[in-house]
């Protein structure tokens, strides 16, 4: 299932496979050409550059996606009969959203459910939700993909702050714009050709900024530290800086916040090949209930 969702275009056949299955993208290879040979058709068309599933694969690769949707069902529809809920829920969220919001939900979660098992991975990669094993993916923003279903989680207001060591230093912008004229620290995040836009709100309109500064990282916590040790102005969510803000460790500019704040919405996905089971769904309620009065804390707790 995962080779046939590569991609039409994949370099190295099976490379996803390999990793998801811990074993060599030869081994996936060989797994291929025996599955082919019994078949007596080809599902893929190879090239010394890429690799395409044929219509017969593709064909084949559909069915099987149905089929599997339809084991899931069943048992989800077997677990129903015993009353509890039961299975396994699998979920991918961004690291420092998932460790400060959502962890403590699955906390309670798992608790209150003792027969769901639940696997949640904490990464910052953009999580294919069609093809990878995964039920819930929280994601910021939007996926702009029209085969998965989204509901609105929660949303955290991002601030412009820095520590009033470097604001005695170098001042404070009053605007967006005069950001230009300051070190700013730039998050980097994995598969970004570039570093992340900041997004401000004035007016009642958005608008995005390309930063950069002498001191760039791909860890909102390691920002939110260099924040603190005076070395630039950072943009972070609530939940990052509102500690250092009430503690006065870092100050939030200007000092009419609406032109340099924005906020982004976090999203929770889940694909629409088949139904989710009840202990996925379940999840989602859990998660829906909880994450909203998180997060409008940590939005006040700012102020």
């Amino acid at each position: 299932m995962v080779i046939g969702g590569e991609g039409s275009a994949s370099r190295h056949i099976g490379m996803k496979a390999a990793n998801v299955l811990s074993i060599t993208s030869s081994a996936v290879s060989k797994i291929i050409t025996r599955f082919e040979t019994d078949l007596g058709v080809r599902l893929f068309n190879r090239t010394t550059r890429a690799v395409h599933l044929t219509s017969e694969g593709a064909s084949f690769f559909e069915r099987c996606k149905e089929v599997l949707a339809a084991i899931h069902d069943a048992e989800d529809a077997l677990r129903q009969t015993t009353g509890s809920l039961k299975g396994k829920v699998r979920l991918a969220m961004p690291v420092g959203f998932g460790r400060h919001v959502v962890a403590p939900a699955l906390t309670s979660f798992a608790m209150h459910y003792p027969d769901i098992t639940i696997e949640a991975e904490l990464t910052d990669r953009v999580v294919d939700l069609a093809y990878e094993p995964v039920d819930i993916a929280i994601v910021r923003g939007s996926l702009g993909d029209a085969r998965l279903v989204a509901k609105r989680l929660c949303e955290l207001q991002f601030i412009a702050c820095a520590s009033p060591e470097y604001i005695s230093r170098h001042g404070e912008p009053r605007e967006p714009e005069d950001l230009v004229k300051h070190h700013c620290l730039a998050y980097m995040g994995p598969q970004m050709s570039r570093y992340r836009e900041w997004t401000f709100a004035r007016n009642g309109r958005t608008f995005n900024m390309q930063v950069s500064g002498r001191v760039n990282m791909n860890s909102a916590e390691s920002l939110l530290e260099a924040a603190m040790a005076g070395l630039g102005i950072v943009m972070l969510s609530n939940m990052y800086a509102a500690e250092a803000v009430r503690s006065n460790k870092l100050k939030s500019l200007p000092a009419q916040p609406q032109s340099l704040a924005a906020h982004a919405p976090f999203h929770r996905f889940f694909g629409t090949h088949r139904a989710p089971g009840r202990a996925v769904g379940q999840a989602h309620t859990a998660l829906a209930s909880s994450q909203t009065g998180r997060a409008r804390g940590s939005v006040n707790s700012l102020h």
